[in-house]
């Protein structure tokens, strides 16, 4: 439970001190999350590679994917809304996570190749 929190979180994998990211985000102001190259707390690598977070790509997708699929049976049939209310709720809903998404699927992608030592 503590590895989904600190997911969730954007900690560091290594040390579970260190922050991910130095700037959340803002998607009123049309700012995207910028990340930290290394832990302020254990100086541990977060891009392991160039293009090591490519496949967080992936990760995000499936987020939306997930949220817009909730939100069509939500909205839809639960509340009855048109076909039309719920594209709009569903673009709405796309465009507002889309900072917190991209953060998670980082933090995700990182902690799947992250191995901790025993």
């Amino acid at each position: 439970m503590n590895t989904v929190v600190n997911i969730l979180t954007c900690k560091c994998p290594k040390c579970e001190k260190g922050e991910l990211f130095y700037k959340k985000g803002n998607i009123f102001l049309l700012q995207m999350p910028k990340m930290n190259a290394h832990c302020s707390e254990c100086h541990f690598k977060f891009e392991k590679e160039p293009g090591f977070f490519f496949g967080a790509m992936f990760v995000n997708y499936g987020i939306a994917v997930a949220e817009m699929i909730t939100s069509l049976v939500v909205f839809w049939h639960f509340l009855d809304l048109s076909p039309l209310h719920v594209f709009m709720v569903i673009a709405s809903l796309s465009i507002l996570t889309g900072a917190f998404n991209l953060r998670i699927s980082k933090s995700i992608w990182l902690y799947m190749f992250y191995k901790k030592e025993s």
